[in-house]
This record gives structure tokens, C-alpha cells and sequence, in this order.
């Protein structure tokens, strides 16, 4: 596991979501340490300078949480906090549903905890899309109306051969369209969808730059898919229904840990993930802060690095030592 690390005391893991790397928490990484915290964001498993297993099934929850746990270990410690955004976020739950010994409060960004269990994941993403209930996951989808890139993602070398062939233009593409001032119109095609038969990049405004996304920090990002390719990060969206048969033990489980949320009131995993912050109460009863960042969009870290610094900060603050 590739990681860069920034002060010392109590231990804070990061963990970055798709399609990013470590980088993702460029912001938060000193002002964690000048708070008197040892700041560690590494790659998750298949991105970056970490391993990348050939294998589809070597990217499933379990295995990524087995990496925390090992991060943890590594650097002689016996727990962490641990912060997630995007991929990251489910990760960093999972890592604190399943090890409570070990991670002692999660942090999620930008997407909601829902627990695990019901229905099986690929069925509800091809529902999402216009499939019918009998429609096999990554099925011809020349025939439905759009499909949901979860779908679109699922299906191994699919993705990819959109991707490669440029793969900046393309995450400047992604990113610009879910971020807060330069996310398609209300009433555009939506960029989480293809069209019949299309691709992602087909909806993703061109020639534009998010904000916070500066040309330095698009090579660096770009930099690292271009070596690595995107099979490693793509292989964590073809492992859903094994996780969803993996963590059957945990089923309907809150986190019962010190917890915290941010959100981006634009982005769209707020709409599609309203009921799981209205379970709050009963999903994450140790819930220390639920925040709506107003006009951010996904990124949020990135996107608003003060208010998400100081939030974290509060929040580490007044956690049980």
C-alpha cells in the first residue's frame, strides 16, 4: 500500500474515492498535522503507486478493509479514525461496521451509510437505467433508454476502452460535470447516464475546468491512471454483488461509532440517498454532525478545503480520546 503521511498523534486514515488517488486530500493533509494529527492518505487498492491484483474478485469490500486494517498496523498503531469520500466513504464504513476494534470513528463524505443488505445491488442499478427485473447485470444495453454508469462500469473492458485511449480529457470531463459551476444545466442529459448504445464522456461538458481542479492537479491525477490504466479502480464497482453476499452477517446494521457526515447540496447522491440520511438516527446513532455544504458539489474536500478542514477539526475535537 502507497501512502503519504503528515504529522503525528492520533491516527487519521483518508481514503479517496473515484477516479482519484491519495492527492484528493492535498487539503487536508497539513491542517490535520498542524492540529496535532498524523494525517495518512494512501492509494486505495488498484489505484496510484498501491498493489493491483489481476484478479476482478481481489477488489471486494472485505479485501479493502483487510488494507486498512494493515495500514493501520503497519505504522504501529492499534486504531484510527477513519475518512472517506466518493468509494472511499463506503469503504471507510465498512472498515467501522466490520472492525469497530480498530476504526474507533468514520467520517463520510459525500456519500451517505446505508447498511447492508436488500435487494441485490446489480438489479437495482440496471432498474435505475430503464432495465426490467430480468435483465442480466451488464447485459446489451443498446435496447434501454440510458443506463446508469454503475451498470456501464460493470461490465470489464467496457469502461475502460471509453477511458484509455484519453484518459485526461476524460477525468477533466468527469470531474467538471460534478462539480458545483460547471455541472450540466437542470434538464441537460444527465452525466451519471449513458444514452442507447453511448458513452459517459458523450454528456460531460468540454473545454472547462472546475475551480478547484487547476491544470497541475489534473496531471498529477491523470498522471497516475495514464501509467496504471483504470481496471484496478474500475474492478471495486464489478465486486457489488459479492459484497452485498460478503457482509449478509451485517445486514441492517447501524454504525454504532462516534460518526460524521458532509455533503455537497448539489451533488446528486444526496437526491438518490435522501432516505438513508433520514434514517440517520436509527443507521448511525453515534451521529456527532450532519453538514450540507450549500452550492458544492461531489467533491466536496476539494471543493470547499476550509469549511471541510474546519468541520473535520471540530468534529476530531470533541471524539472520545
Amino acid at each position: 500500500m502507497h501512502l503519504v503521511e503528515q504529522g503525528s498523534g492520533p491516527l487519521v486514515l483518508l481514503l479517496h474515492g473515484f477516479p482519484e488517488s491519495w492527492y484528493a486530500w492535498r487539503h487536508q493533509l497539513a491542517a490535520l498535522a498542524s492540529a496535532g494529527y498524523r494525517a495518512v492518505a494512501i492509494d486505495v487498492r488498484g489505484y496510484g503507486r498501491s498493489s493491483r491484483p489481476e484478479a476482478v474478485e481481489a477488489y471486494r469490500m472485505l479485501d479493502l478493509v483487510a488494507d486498512n486494517v494493515a495500514v493501520v498496523e503497519g505504522l504501529g498503531e492499534r486504531s484510527a479514525v477513519v475518512v472517506g469520500h466518493d468509494w472511499g466513504a463506503t469503504i471507510a464504513a465498512m472498515s467501522t461496521l466490520t472492525r469497530p476494534d480498530v476504526f474507533r470513528a468514520v467520517g463520510l463524505l459525500g456519500v451517505p451509510y446505508t447498511p447492508p443488505g436488500g435487494p441485490r445491488p446489480s438489479e437495482v442499478f440496471a432498474r435505475m437505467g430503464g432495465a426490467g427485473a430480468g435483465d442480466e447485470p451488464g447485459a446489451d444495453s443498446r435496447s434501454r433508454p440510458e443506463e446508469f454508469y454503475v451498470s456501464y462500469f460493470q461490465r470489464p473492458g467496457r469502461a475502460e476502452a471509453e477511458i484509455e485511449p484519453d484518459v485526461r480529457g476524460w477525468l477533466a470531463g468527469f470531474y467538471t460535470a460534478l462539480s458545483a459551476g460547471t455541472m450540466p444545466a437542470p434538464g441537460a442529459p444527465d452525466p451519471h447516464f449513458t444514452g442507447a448504445g453511448g458513452t459517459l464522456r458523450e454528456r460531460f461538458p468540454a473545454g472547462v475546468l472546475p475551480y478547484w481542479l487547476g491544470e497541475g492537479d489534473l496531471d498529477v491525477f491523470a498522471g497516475e491512471f495514464e501509467r496504471t490504466g483504470m481496471t484496478g479502480a474500475l474492478n471495486r464497482y464489478r465486486n457489488m454483488d459479492r459484497d452485498w453476499a460478503d457482509l449478509a452477517e451485517w445486514a441492517g446494521r447501524p454504525i454504532t461509532r462516534p460518526s460524521l457526515f458532509i455533503g455537497g447540496e448539489r451533488d446528486a447522491s444526496l437526491a438518490w440517498l435522501a432516505d438513508a440520511v433520514k434514517a440517520y438516527p436509527e443507521t448511525l446513532p453515534g451521529l456527532l454532525g450532519s453538514h450540507i455544504l450549500n452550492g458544492c458539489g461531489h467533491f466536496v474536500q476539494q471543493e470547499r478545503p476550509e469549511e471541510t478542514n474546519r468541520i473535520l477539526l471540530d468534529w476530531l475535537a470533541v471524539l472520545p480520546a
